[in-house]
């Protein structure tokens, strides 16, 4: 018997309405109508317009800051599946709190284990995400992940700059093996930038492991908050010889001074997402930020999943 398919509804949480907007174009259907009310204390109520009975629906919001945004999220998980929807997959372009991965340290939280407790217990039967900070967090889930590679995104538009002696980097040693994958691509040699925290955002000291002389230097991480690392990064290794380097980042949380830090910094260029909304004056205050679309990938893996087909099919590089 041939498959069958239910209806697809797309729906966007406040916190990533533009993204959500350019996923539903490039899919070809309009984003679902709903409402999002707020009490005077602020507390949320998202509200359905239409029917959900019976749908394969698509929640779109990443969960950045505020948190309002993850609370929104769940909110939004229970309105559906007490409307009877018949399967709900939230798109979580980025997924928050995925720093806190494990136990670094006594007497702290993992916090991403946290979210995929409650994201679950709110009723979502799939959840698919982006470039998580470890990809192990895909065991935290007891539903289907869809971990989508930014890889697929980044990769041909290095290709397009023909930088002639290119050398993949990663700001640490945590993301050796995400700039090891990515340099595959291209056959590059991979160092790596060893650096020593006082504390969260605050580094003490920083090493290159590898050799950058002459190289056209390509930094790869997952994360960008204050860019503070990156920037370090990029410092060091052009006093080490190297021609230029530039970043790949896909999540651009850039809190603090980030966006003037970039822009000071002596990096060419920092490449990201629109995993989460950046801030429209700054970015335009900052001529380093080069923003990549994520729409095509997200729009793609939704219409596979519904029509059981496969997500890995879309990561193929030529």
């Amino acid at each position: 018997m041939p498959l069958q398919f239910n209806t697809v509804k797309l729906f966007a949480g406040s916190g990533t309405v533009e993204l959500a907007e350019k996923i539903s174009k490039s899919y070809g259907k309009p984003l679902g109508d709903m409402t999002l009310s707020k009490f005077s204390d602020g507390e949320i109520q998202p509200f359905y317009n239409e029917s959900v009975r019976g749908s394969d629906i698509f929640l779109i919001q990443s969960t950045n800051q505020p948190a309002d945004n993850l609370l929104e999220l769940l909110l939004m998980i229970d309105a559906a599946k007490r409307a009877s929807a018949h399967y709900i997959t939230v798109v979580v372009p980025y997924f928050g709190f995925a720093r806190q991965d494990r136990k670094d340290k006594p007497r702290v939280a993992i916090g991403a284990k946290l979210i995929a407790n409650l994201i679950m217990a709110a009723g979502a039967h799939r959840i698919m995400t982006m470039d998580l900070h470890a990809a192990q967090i895909q065991g935290f889930f007891d539903i289907p992940v869809d971990h989508l590679d930014g890889s697929i995104i980044f990769v041909p538009y290095i290709k397009s700059l023909k930088l002639p002696n290119l050398t993949i980097a990663s700001p640490d040693m945590g993301g050796s093996y995400r700039a090891r994958t990515f340099a595959k691509f291209f056959n590059a040699e991979v160092i790596i930038c060893d650096k020593r925290r006082k504390r969260a955002n605050e580094i003490e000291s920083m090493s290159i492991i590898g050799d950058v002389t002459g190289q056209d230097v390509v930094l790869i991480d997952d994360i960008c908050d204050t860019a503070g690392t990156l920037s370090k990064a990029a410092a060091l290794i052009m006093e080490n010889g190297a021609n230029s380097v530039r970043a790949v980042c896909t999540h651009a949380v850039l809190s603090g001074k980030a966006y003037d830090t970039i822009e000071n910094s002596v990096l060419s260029e920092m490449i990201v997402t629109d995993t989460i909304r950046l801030d429209p004056e700054k970015t335009r205050s900052c001529s380093k930020i080069k923003l990549l679309s994520t729409a095509d990938l997200f729009a793609g893996a939704i219409k596979n999943v519904n029509e059981h087909g496969s997500i890995s099919d879309l990561f193929e590089i030529e």
